[in-house]
């Protein structure tokens, strides 16, 4: 059947704005876009103890039968949930199959009618769906900027505190930006909700694996992981498997298992993820990678100085570096020159970016070498 005009309308628009999205095949290129930033997604030993563990606990189901409150949950669920929570300090953990459904669950169903969510502006698309299913009241603030963060909450606080007893605030941020690599003042801003008594949340997605002694994340690393309300970790970057926690109280959990749609309603995760995402966590806390890809920041960092590329780049020291090329036409030419020179590298585009922030984003990795990123940056260097 022809595609309704509407739709087609929309798939020209973007086409004709140069921002039209296709899938693509890995072309075997050195990898500088992927999010393994620590090698597990493909470490064979993460693999093979995966099936290993299944086979000594005697598990040879290819799926979980159904959602997790029918057929779906099963000893190791409750296993992995209670390790999980044990190494990131946190008294209860409740797994998701995505970060996408952690986010989209607790925020569909948390923040009631009445209640308020402050959001920084380049927060996540999962989080910003999540707030678009919720009952609650939205607003965003500046990114990273506690002064605006503030005025929002004199407003609010001026505003609504009056009409309603029994208002929620909830402030929502990233420890690490997914498209810019920076990171927020975090003491700072778990100081301004203890003042004026908000619930935070934060999303640990590309800082678990890369923050904390053993990858445990930035808010451990800080040791503030008792200030948060709930903390959303994902396993799809440094993890290299698949699925998401979110940690928070008992209570918080029993809540989310009764109310939270994304994850009453989906077939729970088969076993075979359960034991990857167990194993990986086992290897976090014996691997050297985490090193090797600090060094590498580090080494990425002094690169860009020393070649005079700072002032083009996203201040980070994060694994996620970006370097600002207006315009979607040009930031995909340089793109595609960089991967003719065997660097896999990817544009990010307008509308996923604002327009004239578009980029190119680097993801470091424990795996890459020195001589790759000098290499790239080199090359970089022609071009902007």
């Amino acid at each position: 059947m022809k595609l309704p005009e509407k739709l087609q309308k929309k798939l020209e628009d973007r086409d004709g704005s140069n921002s039209l999205r296709t899938l693509s095949i890995d072309k075997k290129r050195i990898d500088l876009y992927s999010n393994d930033y620590l090698g597990f997604a493909t470490e064979r030993n993460i693999f093979d103890k995966a099936h290993k563990l299944l086979d000594t606990k005697g598990i040879y189901k290819n799926g979980a039968t159904g959602s997790r409150l029918l057929s779906g949950n099963y000893d190791l669920y409750v296993e992995v949930e209670k390790e999980l929570a044990k190494f990131h300090n946190a008294e209860a953990a409740l797994l998701f199959n995505s970060g996408y459904d952690a986010n989209v669950g607790f925020f569909s169903s948390v923040p009631q009618r009445g209640d308020i969510i402050l959001y920084d502006e380049l927060i996540h698309a999962s989080i910003r769906d999540g707030i678009k299913m919720s009952t609650a009241t939205s607003y965003k603030f500046k990114h990273n900027d506690w002064s605006d963060l503030q005025k929002k909450l004199q407003f609010v606080k001026f505003d609504k505190a009056g009409k309603n007893e029994f208002l929620e605030i909830y402030i929502v941020t990233e420890s690490v930006f997914s498209m810019d690599g920076d990171v927020p003042d975090l003491q700072n801003l778990v100081a301004i909700c203890k003042d004026y008594n908000c619930n935070l949340v934060i999303d640990e997605a590309h800082a678990t694996g890369v923050y904390g002694e053993q990858g445990e994340g930035l808010l451990q690393e800080l040791g503030l992981e008792d200030m948060i309300f709930a903390r959303i970790h994902t396993f799809g970057k440094a993890m290299g498997c698949h699925g998401a926690v979110i940690f928070g109280n008992e209570e918080l959990k029993k809540y989310l298992i009764n109310f939270a749609r994304s994850f009453i309603y989906t077939t729970g995760l088969p076993p075979h993820s359960l034991a990857t995402i167990l194993v990986a966590y086992q290897e976090l806390q014996i691997t050297s990678q985490i090193k090797k890809l600090k060094e590498n920041i580090t080494f990425f960092n002094q690169k860009l100085e020393s070649i005079n590329l700072k002032t083009k780049f996203i201040q980070s020291n994060s694994a996620i570096h970006c370097c600002i090329i207006p315009s979607n036409e040009n930031v995909k030419k340089v793109a595609f020159h960089i991967q003719k020179k065997g660097f896999d590298i990817k544009p990010i585009l307008s509308p996923t970016v604002a327009k004239g922030k578009e980029r190119l984003r680097f993801c470091l990795h424990s795996y890459n070498s020195k001589e790759e990123i000098s290499e790239v940056l080199e090359l970089l260097t022609t071009f902007v």
